[in-house]
């Protein structure tokens, strides 16, 4: 169930990210899990309070979370070859292949440790807020935002590549791992 008005602001890191009851070390709870859309609700120094879409909050090292655009990349002339629907349709295999790992095992036909080999390596984000879509695609390491007609790359696990046209559709940010980029 989604809280109403939740509007994500952040994503969780890919490798996921340790959670606490309260801004102290010693209350620490139930890590987030990967790529989890997130709505940063305050801070305090480097802790971030998080608010997830189920209504659930915790505390976090803000330093670490990886922001969403509120203000979609401004739009350039279409795109013709960056079409959405074949990202949509990966993504939507990934969750298909997932409900069926989590359909087998609530049935008892899946023990835990065939459950966790199946759906090993699948990955999957998606924030759909009215026309706009960000989707990771986990094939390329990379975000992707969507208006409905193409798909611009806004941030990629790989270290940019430098281009003369500063154009949000064309010009990716890199993710900031807390190891460094």
């Amino acid at each position: 169930m989604t809280t109403p008005g939740f509007l994500p602001t952040h994503v969780v890191p890919g490798s996921g990210m340790p959670a606490w009851e309260a801004p102290d070390p010693a209350r620490r709870t139930v890590p987030l899990d990967p790529l989890l859309p997130v709505q940063l609700l305050e801070r305090r120094g480097d802790w971030g309070r998080v608010l997830c879409a189920n209504g659930w909050s915790a505390w976090v090292d803000g330093r670490l979370l990886v922001a969403v655009p509120q203000d979609p990349p401004t739009a350039g002339p279409p795109d013709t070859t960056a079409d959405p629907r074949p990202l949509l349709a990966r993504a939507e295999r990934t969750l298909a292949r997932y409900r069926a790992a989590v359909e087998e095992r609530a049935a008892g036909s899946l023990d835990g440790e065939t459950f966790t080999d199946r759906t090993r390596g699948l990955r999957l984000g998606i924030v759909v807020d009215g026309d706009a879509v960000w989707l990771y695609d986990a094939e390329n390491g990379r975000w992707v935002y969507g208006d409905g007609v193409r798909e611009a790359v806004y941030a990629t696990d790989e270290e940019p590549r430098r281009s003369a046209a500063v154009d949000p559709f064309h010009a990716p940010t890199q993710v900031v791992k807390p190891d460094g980029p």
